[in-house]
């Protein structure tokens, strides 16, 4: 194995712009802008029993455990290496079935800078696919400090600009005389709860929340980790739920929920307040801006899951050949291998009829597989409490092993509930046969959940060597 001393790069702005481009992503606006001023309320539900938990409980066990692996290390630490391997499985696999939409957003967005039409083309979505993706995994080979580089302006240009803008614009759009797509009203505020189809798409709002204990992965590479990751931490969770909150509102108040496409929503949203406010020359360079920002989630993702596996490699649970890193200290054989699995399911994907179904079956399956993740970090916070107790924490959560147990317990809750709900397909989506659907569901869980103690039952004795 080819080690390298990992220099540290990595400061404390760079790390919340990681957590901004790993967590909020204008692609997931339109997602939740179904809902339409209810939103309003499954965002600040989904910040309760969800974000917030994961931000609190990610800041303790970075500042606990701040060496490479992330959840890895600390599942690992709480209940054994193969429930750490399977938990930074499941990161990893998410991931991988999560880059054929953020790749395809990044395809539509660029043809909406010239060609529209584009979008729809099988040959030309490949081609974009296949050389986004692999020119992101280029650059990631070079080190976190150019991947670092690559997110901090990817997240300023393409997220927060925009971002900004659809804010901005839907403000202007709410306080003055143009018609609302969406009522505004307490009884639209509150939705029925009385239907587990109702709240399915609550799955997709979870998912916009997702990420921020990834950066963990680079610890190594932080500059004073037990001191800048709580603040890099809550810092960019306060951006992150301004945006998204606002920037889902925004695109509610504009598009009809009918005409809500998921995969390009917040284009459409961008356009359509340009061309109203007579500034539609300005939509491809936004458009432009858009898919940079989506370029630099996905290399932000592209470089971070990976690198728990490898932490899992080097602890024996692949062979040697994936224990190799670069002169960067990069597991360059890992991201090859990540990115032919990538560069497969990705034209699959967009050789799919309805590229609606299709984004939203893989979102489901994705977000499945993360909420299992997350149950083993909430689990895993909890026992540490106990069985590592003399580990010194730079933060950790108030209130001691009951705070604890409130905190992570209202996670695993979360999770848990919101997992049962993402098998009944939502009304305001078309899904088809509903068999089919639930079936697939449950057949993807158990077929990924399963791989990695398949890989430990042929696991060798030369796997454990450095």
């Amino acid at each position: 194995m080819n080690i390298v001393k990992s220099k540290r790069s990595i400061r404390i702005f760079t790390l919340t712009m990681i957590n901004i481009a790993a967590t909020c992503s204008i692609q997931n606006w339109p997602l939740t802008a179904e809902y339409g001023f209810s939103s309003l309320f499954f965002s600040l539900l989904s910040a309760l029993i969800f974000f917030i938990p994961v931000s609190l409980v990610s800041a303790e066990l970075a500042t606990g455990w701040p060496e490479r692996g992330g959840v890895f290390t600390w599942v690992k630490e709480a209940m054994g290496h193969r429930m750490g391997f399977l938990a930074v499985w499941l990161q990893w696999a998410e991931n991988v079935i999560w880059y054929p939409t953020i790749l395809s957003f990044i395809g539509a967005a660029i043809a909406y800078s010239f060609n529209p039409a584009l979008a729809n083309n099988n040959v030309y979505m490949g081609i974009v696919i296949i050389a986004a993706f692999w020119g992101a995994t280029l650059m990631n080979l070079c080190g976190m400090k150019i991947s670092g580089l690559i997110s901090s302006v990817g997240v300023i240009v393409g997220t927060i600009i925009p971002g900004a803008l659809i804010i901005c614009l839907g403000l202007i759009w709410l306080f003055g005389s143009q018609p609302l797509q969406i009522e505004l009203s307490w009884d639209a505020l509150l939705p029925d709860l009385s239907s587990p189809y109702q709240l399915s798409l609550l799955v997709g709002v979870l998912t916009g929340f997702t990420g921020m204990e990834m950066s963990a992965v680079h610890a190594r590479d932080v500059i004073n980790p037990q001191k800048n990751y709580p603040r890099a931490i809550f810092l960019s969770a306060l951006i992150v739920l301004f945006l998204f909150v606002l920037g889902t509102l925004s695109i509610a108040f504009v598009i009809p929920q009918k005409e809500i496409s998921l995969v390009g929503g917040a284009l459409e949203a961008l356009s359509h307040f340009m061309r109203r406010y007579g500034l539609g020359s300005s939509v491809p360079i936004l458009a432009i801006l858009v898919a940079f920002g989506a370029l630099g989630s996905m290399s932000t993702w592209a470089a971070g899951p990976i690198k728990g596996l490898l932490a899992a490699a080097q602890s024996g649970e692949f062979p040697p050949i994936l224990h190799r890193v670069n002169k960067n200290d990069m597991p360059v054989a890992m991201m090859i291998m990540q990115g032919v699995i990538v560069s497969l399911l990705s034209l699959v994907f967009v050789l799919m009829r309805d590229v609606n179904i299709s984004f939203w079956i893989l979102l489901v399956l994705m977000s499945q597989l993360y909420l299992i993740m997350y149950v083993l970090m909430f689990v895993a916070a909890i026992i540490l409490r106990y069985k590592r107790a003399n580990v010194q924490r730079a933060y950790t959560i108030p209130g001691g092993r009951l705070g604890m147990w409130f905190v992570a317990g209202v996670g695993a809750l979360g999770s848990l509930a919101a997992l049962i709900i993402s098998f009944f397909p939502p009304r305001q989506i078309n899904t088809g046969n509903v068999l089919f659907y639930e079936l697939f569901l449950l057949i993807g869980i158990v077929t990924v959940c399963t791989i990695p103690f398949v890989i430990l039952l042929f696991k060798k004795p030369s796997w454990d060597k450095p």
